[in-house]
């Protein structure tokens, strides 16, 4: 390995890197309102929001579903390094 590509290839890991504890703050915060609709406002979880479920269900549903794109958003943005270049093939 060539230091030119030891040099890339840590670049590459400290953007991907930097990708997840974004997506790590952002998710958090999401999360922290739950927590903060539970803990302050109790009542409001059994208030009926979405296609009949309550507020609890409907935002802990949608909890897992933005894991889940946000795992997906994750891997596509590490599979295409920082030049825009598609990654090679071994």
């Amino acid at each position: 390995m060539t230091h030119h590509a030891s040099v890339t290839e840590e670049a590459y890991e400290r953007r991907k890197s930097s990708i997840g504890i974004r997506m790590t703050i952002l998710y958090s915060i999401i999360y922290a309102g739950f927590v903060a609709l539970s803990v302050f406002r109790p009542g409001w979880m059994g208030v009926r929001a979405v296609l009949g479920l309550n507020l609890a269900i409907a935002y802990g549903l949608g909890l897992i579903i933005i894991a889940i794109i946000f795992a997906l958003v994750y891997n596509h943005l590490c599979r295409v390094p920082p030049t825009g270049a598609p990654p090679e093939k071994e």
